[in-house]
């Protein structure tokens, strides 16, 4: 089944202070989706609303139609799966323990753990490289370490829409390329539909089918990398002087910035 993810006409905020206003975005199912913006545009804002994280305080978030507020939570947690930007695990915690409370949402009276949870935590931690960690205690991970154990958590709960706030960071550039590669695999192979917030424009480029940008809690540009990332919507989004080029490897935009010392020689 395609599962319709939408914010209709929201107004998303902390403490009655509003950061987004009267936004609508549909995502596209099956596709993967990056939302990028300079800090404090709202893009972390808006990926907690479309997980019901938090609620709208005018407009609603649907899916499948349904005002996503009123669905039973676990019913949403499992369709919807979100990896938030600075996630919090009880301390003790070990690597397997914590990769194994993805499969939570699909236990219940007459669905009891399996042999199949067994595989899909296995497999999750195989595709992310901390089955060696399993014993290990979260809090003894390096920061890259436990960003890695975070997605393959996020990989077991196996959902249909997968949400993720900043996916790569703490990673090295490599590991930063595998976990790219392994939700653009997820996503050919088994349609998943991935909406992720990424800071390189670069790689946002290079693996979005869909780009949002923001700027100031508003939507400013929403279609192909080839559409969105412009040089005059870099200039208004980030305020950022920078030239397009394609991307030599794929032939996506590319973001060169052209910064104040561009054509000087520095001693």
């Amino acid at each position: 089944m395609t599962h319709l993810l939408r914010a209709e006409g929201v107004t998303l905020g902390y403490d009655q202070t509003p950061i987004i206003e009267n936004l609508d975005l549909a995502i596209v199912p099956g596709a993967i989706t990056v939302i990028v913006g300079a800090n404090a545009s709202g893009k972390s804002t808006l990926l907690k609303g479309l997980s019901r994280l938090i609620t709208p305080d005018a407009g609603q978030v649907t899916l499948d139609g349904r005002n996503i507020t009123a669905l039973p939570g676990k019913k949403v947690a499992t369709v919807v799966g979100l990896l938030p930007q600075q996630p919090v695990a009880p301390e003790g915690i070990t690597v397997a323990d914590l990769v194994g409370r993805g499969r939570y949402p699909h236990q219940g009276w007459f669905r009891q753990w399996s042999s199949t949870d067994d595989e899909i935590v296995a497999a999750a931690m195989a595709a992310t490289n901390t089955d060696e960690l399993a014993a290990r205690r979260l809090e003894d991970l390096s920061g890259g370490q436990r960003q890695r154990v975070w997605i393959a958590m996020a990989l077991a709960q196996d959902p249909e829409i997968l949400l993720l706030d900043e996916p790569t960071t703490f990673l090295d550039v490599t590991h930063q390329i595998e976990v790219l590669d392994l939700l653009l695999e997820r996503n050919r192979e088994r349609g998943t539909t991935v909406v992720m917030v990424l800071h390189d424009l670069n790689l946002a480029a290079r693996y979005a089918d869909h780009l949002v940008v923001m700027c100031a809690g508003r939507i400013v540009a929403n279609g192909t990398p080839a559409e969105t990332l412009t040089a005059e919507i870099v200039r208004h989004a980030f305020d950022l002087e920078a030239r397009i080029v394609p991307d030599p490897v794929c032939g996506a935009p590319m973001v060169v910035p052209i910064g104040r010392f561009h054509g000087r020689v520095l001693i």
